[in-house]
């Protein structure tokens, strides 16, 4: 199975939420600006996947969570794409949660699957819409308190297509 290196990602995103060495979020809210974890404009996942940045050497890759770029809280928006540059195929995310985990598979250990089919590292490529990691203990992140008789509801679409 190939890996996901040259797989072209963009994320709506101006900042993400660092971690300390066993994947907890500091609590700090840093700019991608400038550092391994900046998609505002697409590039491949594998051009910084291994820099020696302390947030990558953490995670061994990404394995981070994107503050997403809303004008509203709870707005259905654009939060990321990946395009495979060889196929053309696309994968767009869309939601209304306040982040999304950008995760890149560096524990994967080639693992089989059905059809026989193996799982090595860096194989896959999740985008996992969420509230922050860690929101119950940082009163500043988004909220994810449900009292008794309030509703929680949130919206996810993935759509795939093929770039022209």
């Amino acid at each position: 199975t190939p890996t996901i290196e040259d797989q072209l990602c963009e994320i709506n995103a101006d900042f993400y939420l660092p971690t300390d060495a066993t994947a907890i979020p500091t609590g700090e809210i840093l700019k991608v600006e400038g550092t391994p974890f900046d998609f505002r404009t697409p590039k491949a996942l594998g051009k910084d996947i291994d820099s020696d940045h302390q947030q990558i050497q953490f995670g061994k890759g990404f394995d981070h969570n994107y503050v997403l770029n809303k004008k509203e809280e709870g707005e259905l928006s654009f939060a990321a794409r990946i395009t495979d540059p060889k196929s053309g195929r696309t994968l767009e995310c869309y939601t209304t949660e306040p982040g999304m985990q950008l995760y890149t598979a560096n524990y994967a250990s080639g693992y089989k699957g059905a059809g026989g089919a193996t799982f090595p590292r860096r194989s896959a490529v999740c985008l996992e819409t969420q509230h922050f990691p860690d929101s119950p203990n940082r009163p500043y992140f988004p909220s994810v308190v449900l009292n008794p008789g309030q509703q929680y509801k949130q919206k996810t679409i993935y759509r795939f297509g093929v770039a022209e």
